[in-house]
C-alpha cells in the first residue's frame, strides 16, 4: 500500500509540474510569436478543374489498355477535343473541411468562403466534403456562420458527409439546402458534453493548496482543481442545458421539417437511418455526387494553402490539450 501511495503521489506532483510547464510554454510562446510576421501571412488560394483529373484518370487508363497505334490516334483526339473545350453552363465549386476538437480549419474555410462570394452566382452551387466528430461550441458555431455567408447570398449549397459530421460536425451540415451522406456515415450527435476531471482530492493528498480568485458569482462555476458545490455543479448543468437548447434551435431553423426533439438527443446514427429521421437528404459517396455533375457543370476545387508558423502550431497544439481542462461546452 505504501508503495502505491508513492507512486500516486509522484503522478500527482508530475502531473502539477507538467501543468504549470505547459501553461508557461503557452504564454511565452503566445507573446514572443506575436511578434512574428510569418503566422500572419494570408496563404495563396489553389485551384484545380476536376472535370481535368476525372477525364485524365479515366482517358489514362483507356490509354494504357490500347496498343501503341491506337494510343496515339486517341492523344490527338484528346488534344483536338481540348483545344475546342466549351465552357460548361454552370460551375460547382468544392471545398474540404476536416474538423478536430477545436474546428481549427474555420480560419481558412473563411478566406474561401469570402473568395466565392466574389465569383459564385446564384446558378452556381457550393460543395462542402465534410467530416468531422464535433468538438468546442463557439469554433463549430463559427464555421457554421461561414457557410450561413453561402445560404445568405443565395448560392445554393451541398454539404457531402463521407466517415461522420456528428455533434459541430452535424452544427454545419444542417445549414446547407442539401446534405448529402454515404450509407454508414455517422450523422447527428445533437447534444452537448462538458467533460471536466477532477483531481482535488489528490492535490489533498498531497498537501498542495489551489487558490481560485475570481470576481463575479459564476465566474468559475466549477473547477478541476477544487471541489465543487451544489450550486456551482447546478449552474454549470444550466449553462450546458442552454448551450444545448440553441444548438437546437439553430439546427430547427435550417431543417425546419425535422422533429428536433426526437432527433436533438445526443444519438447519432448511420445515414441509412438518419435520412428517414430528415437529418440527410440523400444517400450517395462524395465521389457519386460530384462524377453526376460532370457533363453538366464546370468542377473547381478550391483550397486555401496557408503556411502556419512555429509558434501558431505549437501554441494550437498545447491548447487543444488543454481544452480538457476547462468547462468548455462540447457539441
Amino acid at each position: 500500500m505504501d508503495v502505491l501511495l508513492d507512486v500516486l503521489g509522484f503522478s500527482g506532483k508530475a502531473l502539477v509540474v507538467f501543468l504549470t510547464f505547459t501553461a508557461c510554454v503557452v504564454v511565452l510562446f503566445a507573446r514572443f510569436g506575436a511578434r512574428q510576421q510569418g503566422d500572419r501571412e494570408d496563404g495563396r488560394l489553389k485551384i484545380r478543374h476536376l472535370n481535368r483529373s476525372l477525364e485524365a484518370k479515366v482517358n489514362g487508363l483507356r490509354a494504357a489498355m490500347l496498343d501503341r497505334k491506337a494510343r496515339r490516334a486517341a492523344h490527338k483526339q484528346e488534344k483536338a477535343a481540348e483545344k475546342h473545350r466549351v465552357p460548361k453552363p454552370r460551375r460547382v465549386f468544392v471545398l474540404d473541411f476536416k474538423g478536430d476538437v477545436m474546428a481549427s480549419r474555420v480560419e481558412s474555410l473563411r478566406d474561401e468562403i469570402t473568395a466565392l462570394l466574389g465569383v459564385a452566382t446564384k446558378e452556381d452551387e457550393v460543395v462542402l466534403r465534410l467530416e468531422s466528430p464535433g468538438g468546442a461550441a463557439h469554433s463549430y458555431g463559427l464555421a457554421a456562420s461561414q457557410l450561413a455567408r453561402l445560404r445568405s447570398a443565395s448560392i445554393p449549397l451541398t454539404v457531402c458527409v463521407d466517415r461522420v459530421a456528428a455533434s459541430g460536425g452535424y452544427m454545419m451540415a444542417c445549414v446547407a439546402d442539401k446534405v448529402v451522406a454515404a450509407p454508414f456515415a455517422i450523422v447527428g450527435s445533437i447534444g452537448v458534453a462538458a467533460p471536466l476531471p477532477n483531481v482535488h482530492r489528490l492535490l489533498d493528498k498531497l498537501g498542495v493548496d489551489f487558490e481560485n480568485a475570481t470576481a463575479g458569482q459564476y465566474k468559475r462555476t466549477v473547477s478541476p482543481f477544487a471541489a465543487v458545490d451544489p450550486e456551482g455543479r447546478q449552474k454549470f448543468q444550466d449553462q450546458i442545458e442552454e448551450v444545448h437548447t440553441l444548438f437546437k434551435r439553430f439546427v430547427g431553423e435550417h431543417r425546419p421539417g425535422l422533429d428536433i426533439e426526437a432527433v436533438a438527443t445526443g444519438e447519432a446514427w448511420p445515414a441509412l437511418r438518419a435520412v428517414e429521421l430528415g437529418l440527410v437528404n440523400e444517400l450517395a459517396t462524395s465521389d457519386d455526387y460530384l462524377v453526376r455533375q460532370l457533363d453538366r457543370a464546370d468542377i473547381w476545387e478550391i483550397k486555401l494553402d496557408k503556411p502556419e508558423g512555429l509558434r501558431k502550431r505549437v501554441v494550437g497544439s498545447l491548447q487543444e490539450a488543454l481544452t480538457v481542462l476547462r468547462p468548455e461546452a462540447w457539441g
